[in-house]
């Protein structure tokens, strides 16, 4: 038996890596290009030949042969030792774990040639029937288990297999009453499953009548975890490395009658939501489009989108779609509607404008307290600032044209821990596209209505420029309750102004009525550290405008006083640096 040096011995690193990627010289004994582990466009991947070790300057991936091939095909080491031992022409022990998986594939095999052996018949008229071709069903190694309790068994101990090797893979069941063992497989078309390697880890059977349960799987075994397969895989994976988008269908035969089609990218999961593993192995096989094509209206499709798992949203372009006739992609084949059913990949809901879409409808716009709902719900998908989250990149750049927000305002909240738990009035107006000091004038007049007493915060120097804020600031004076301000103002152009502010200062939401008295006791200091906030913002507005004015001084002064003028605008720069810092002290 060989070793995993003599595997090594008899592999040239470049020539194994070569099969993934395509590389160039880079000097003595070094090759490059891009690495298969992340997105790149230029390349920051490197092979050293001489050491017999690769390394990626981007993702920082690295190792020797067999750590490459474990990345590249997701596989156990004992799984890439083989692969390679196989390719260099040695031969090697497989480990107790090792070979328990190796005899579940070779179990799994024995049942695919009994399945097979039994389709002619009724099985095979229903196949016909819907649409496949004998070479599809060739391709797709379609059989039958026939009726009765114990044909798979019987054929099992003339092969000299044990009942105990059968149920490992699944192909059995064990009454726990009587301690009986019977086919698990019985009156069903059979679907064998392989991983995306080709190997045969199970089954899928689906019954010829109406009887139930319409489809039965493999159960988990050492080798089927249907949570980290797809159907189809093994044959759609060979166009991901082009580019190609993978479509995610919901059954067996949709699978199957798409490919027959041309729809070479099919796949379905097996009863299971897409998970967090299937996304790392479609991302290590070179994914980035994913479109879920489901015979499902427009609302069920929009169930789907908001439940699919942050982790694909976050490492693929998500679409769903459905058939436009309204039936399963098989079907819609069958009855000659491919152009339809093109169309239909051609469209579909994406994702990402999807959740924006549906964090609106949710909150609305019309309210400071409506952005600011919107701002949270959508944050789990738009604080990834890893620049390969295109994903991430497109919500931000939705997010900023929906609610009217400055890209780097945006990233500057992310970036803040603090500003996200206590998102402010002060801090959406400041994010504003459209900031004027008015903006400014009107949030803080919004904090005053929660507390009057807080006016004497102020200095009283602030030159109002929103005239009704001026009329209500002199009228606030000496004010106990916004009531005292609002009495000033009844049947006046200012009573619906401050009416909106009011409520708008107060909006608990859809804050639970337990939490409304925690709610009422932290609004205040909410309040306070506002009108803060708002002052510094508002000096910070006004040490701006002057800058503005000194600049166009200096372009029409002599050059005597120029030199004046620009030592007062380096003053007032470093006198707004200092407010931006102690406002983010504050914050």
């Amino acid at each position: 038996m060989g070793t995993k040096e003599d595997v090594r011995s008899r592999l040239n690193i470049a020539e194994v890596v070569g099969e993934y990627v395509r590389l160039s010289p880079a000097g003595k004994g070094r090759l490059k290009g891009l690495c298969p582990f992340h997105k790149e466009k230029s390349p920051s991947f490197q092979v050293d030949t001489e050491q017999g070790y690769f390394y990626c300057f981007g993702c920082k991936a690295g190792g020797d042969v067999f750590s490459f091939v474990q990345r590249a095909e997701n596989l156990s080491f004992g799984d890439a030792l083989r692969k390679l031992a196989e390719k260099a022409g040695v031969q090697v022990e497989a480990k107790y774990g090792e070979r328990s998986s190796r005899d579940l594939y070779d179990v799994n095999a024995f049942a695919l040639e009994y399945f097979r052996e039994h389709l002619p018949g009724p099985a095979l008229d229903y196949l016909r029937r819907r649409g496949l071709t004998d070479g599809t069903i060739e391709s797709f190694e379609l059989g039958y288990a026939p009726e009765g309790w114990d044909g798979l068994l019987k054929r099992a101990r003339s092969r000299g297999l044990a009942e105990r090797q059968l149920l490992e893979a699944g192909l059995l069941t064990e009454n726990p009453e009587s301690g009986r063992v019977y086919d698990r497989f019985r009156a069903r078309v059979m679907f064998p499953i392989r991983d995306h390697l080709g190997r045969l880890v199970g089954f899928g059977g689906r019954v010829l009548d109406d009887s139930k349960p319409k489809y039965l799987n493999t159960p988990e075994t050492e080798a089927f975890k249907k949570g980290e397969l797809l159907y189809g895989l093994d044959k759609a994976r060979a166009g991901l490395s082009d580019g190609a988008e993978l479509v995610v269908v919901e059954g067996y035969m949709d699978v199957i009658t798409m490919h027959q089609h041309g729809f070479t990218g099919a796949v379905a999961s097996l009863g299971t939501a897409l998970t967090a593993e299937h996304a790392t192995l479609l991302e290590r096989l070179g994914a980035t489009r994913l479109t879920l094509l489901f015979d499902r209206d427009e609302a069920g499709l929009r169930a789907t989108l908001a439940g699919l798992d942050q982790v694909l949203g976050a490492k693929f372009r998500v679409r769903a779609t459905g058939v436009p006739s309204g039936k399963d992609p098989a079907d819609a084949l069958l009855a000659g509607d491919g152009a339809g059913l093109r169309a239909a990949l051609d469209g579909g809901l994406d994702e990402v404008e999807y959740r924006v879409q549906a964090a609106v409808e949710a909150h609305g716009l019309g309210t400071t307290e409506g952005k600011r709902r919107v701002l949270m719900a959508l944050l789990p998908r738009m604080q990834n600032l890893d620049p390969l989250d295109e994903g991430a990149e497109r919500m931000r750049t939705l997010a900023c044209h929906t609610l009217g927000i400055r890209p780097e305002a945006l990233l500057e909240w992310i970036g803040s821990k603090a500003r996200r738990r206590t998102l402010t009035d002060t801090h959406l107006a400041g994010m504003s596209v459209a900031r004027t000091e008015e903006d400014r004038e009107l949030a803080l007049l919004r904090q005053l209505l929660v507390d009057p007493s807080l006016l004497a915060k102020l200095d009283g120097t602030t030159p109002w420029r929103n005239e009704a804020v001026r009329k209500v600031m002199l009228a606030a004076q000496g004010a106990r309750s916004p009531d005292d301000i609002l009495e000033v103002f009844r049947g006046q152009p200012e009573e619906q102004l401050l009416i909106r502010l009011m409520f708008e200062g107060r909006d608990a939401g859809t804050i639970g009525r337990e939490n409304s008295h925690q709610y009422e006791q932290n609004v205040g200091a909410y309040a306070a550290a506002a009108v803060d906030d708002i002052q510094v913002g508002l000096s910070i507005d006004s040490l701006r405008a002057e800058v503005d004015l000194l600049k166009r001084q200096v372009a029409a002064a002599a050059p005597a006083e120029q030199l004046a003028l620009l030592r007062q605008i380096g003053e007032l720069q470093r006198a707004i640096e200092a407010e931006k810092r102690g406002r983010r002290a504050h914050a």
